[in-house]
């Protein structure tokens, strides 16, 4: 199923990658042996997730790197601020990491 998978985003027609990918969809949804628990999790997933999983396919040049960057960004702050044991602690120095004091610190230099 990985190789169908792959070999439907790899696909140079869109159209026809999107065919290929359905199909996946399809057959782990209805042809997967019940012992295969993953297998089955995969399927039921995919086919609840189908809209978003093909919409790569209508929709080119689209990209989760937006995202990313923000959880990124969340991350590191989240890593500047380990130790505080106080939520208003917390917001204080999540505030000075992204910079959201600078304009109340100097009111005169504006």
């Amino acid at each position: 199923m990985y190789q169908k998978i792959v070999a439907a985003y790899r696909h140079p027609s869109k159209k026809d990658g999107k065919q290929m990918l359905q199909e996946v969809i399809a057959a782990l949804r209805r042809g997967v042996p019940a012992k295969l628990t993953e297998l089955k999790k995969l399927g039921r997933t995919l086919n609840k997730r189908a809209g978003d999983i093909l919409a790569y396919f209508e929709r080119p040049g689209t990209s989760n790197g937006p995202t990313e960057a923000i959880n990124g960004h969340l991350e590191h702050l989240r890593g500047t601020a380990l130790g505080c044991r106080n939520l208003t602690n917390y917001i204080t120095r999540a505030l000075l990491d992204t910079g959201g004091f600078r304009p109340l610190l100097h009111p005169h230099l504006q």
